[in-house]
This record gives structure tokens, sequence and C-alpha cells, in this order.
């Protein structure tokens, strides 16, 4: 299984679903396990559960910081 392409599919579907994104905050490695559909060890799942949060939080800091650009004349 390639960790880094399954990290990235469950990063595009949780983004797109309000609910899956819901879930993955509430319980990330049960959101995590149903999207993959297999029971993977916990340290296979903690890596990509840390991946997926990792990446959501870097997505969320570039569209943070695209909004307090414009606040600075971005839009000019």
């Amino acid at each position: 299984m390639d960790i880094a392409a399954k990290i990235q599919e469950i990063v595009t579907k949780v983004q797109s679903d309000p609910k899956l994104l819901e879930g993955f905050q509430e319980n990330p490695t049960k959101t995590v396990e149903g999207l993959i559909g297999i029971d993977l060890p916990d340290d296979q799942v903690n890596a990509i559960v840390a991946g997926v949060k990792g990446k959501i939080a870097v997505g969320n800091a570039g569209d943070l910081l695209g909004k307090v650009g414009g606040l600075f004349g971005g839009n000019k």
C-alpha cells in the first residue's frame, strides 16, 4: 500500500465532505479505517492519521494566509 497516496486520497475525501471532516475530527482512527476499508495495525493507522492531520492543517493555514493577505491590500 502506498501510504502517501492513501493519505492524499483521504485528505481529498475529508476536505470535500463536511460530514467526513466532522467524523475525522471526532474520531480520526475510526474514520481512516472506514475510508481505507481494512483493519491496519495501530502504528500504520496512526501514521496515516498524522499525515492527514498535517495536510489538512497546512491547507487551512494556506487559506488563512490568503485571507490575511487580502486585508493588507492583496487585492489592489
